[in-house]
């Protein structure tokens, strides 16, 4: 069950990372850099990094949208619970009538439980099914979202790379000074705010 319905956070950290591992985005400043009279040295290229998981971590899209996924997991989960544990009572109750009943009637009864039990299956693998398509949807709905969100902050500053930096990734030291982690967070949890699906807050006021 649950490897048919695995969440978004498994799927999603590694396509950030894809996306944001080694995104390079067209700039005129390659060939403004490009190599200078008499020889000069190129200059350096303009490249900063996002750290990964602390944009999921942060980003409301996700943390939205990992909530709504879970919910319904869980609720599906207990759904499909109390329909097996219905079908079991009928089994059990079945059973203890089978020695009262004619063979005709034995046969009909054991027909439908059968059925019954198909029936719970096959509900069980279109519902797992719908929530995975679902969960693709919402992957790359994300994908769509932070790519288009870094392609508008790019335009605004000409970076040539915009990279992604991860815990046990393939950069193995990434200057501070060049992290923007916290300005693509604050602009894309602001774009999401702004297009009015952002999940509203809890009321945490108590009832006197």
């Amino acid at each position: 069950m649950n490897n048919n319905t695995s969440l978004i956070w498994n799927v999603v950290l590694s396509l950030a990372v894809a996306v944001l591992f080694f995104l390079h985005f067209s700039s005129k400043s390659s060939s403004d850099s490009g190599a200078a009279a008499d020889g000069a040295v190129v200059a350096g290229r303009r490249t900063v990094y996002v750290q990964v998981d602390s944009l999921l971590k942060n980003y409301d899209f996700f943390k939205d949208t990992r909530k709504e996924l879970e919910n319904k997991n869980f609720q599906l989960e207990n759904e499909l619970t109390t329909k097996g544990r219905s079908l079991q009572n009928e089994v059990a109750f079945f059973q203890q009538r089978a020695q009262t009943m004619t063979p005709e009637q034995a046969r009909s009864t054991e027909a439908q439980l059968m059925k019954k039990q198909q029936d719970l299956m096959a509900y069980r693998d279109q519902s797992a099914q719908a929530l995975g398509q679902e969960e693709a949807k919402k992957n790359e709905e994300l994908y769509k979202n932070i790519r288009s969100y870094i392609d508008k902050y790019n335009k605004e500053n000409g970076y040539e790379y915009v990279l992604g930096y991860s815990l046990g990734g393939g950069i193995l030291f990434a200057n501070p000074s060049l992290d923007v982690t916290q300005k693509i967070i604050d602009g894309l949890n602001k774009e999401y705010k702004n297009s009015g699906k952002a999940a509203a807050p809890a009321d945490t006021t108590k009832k006197k």
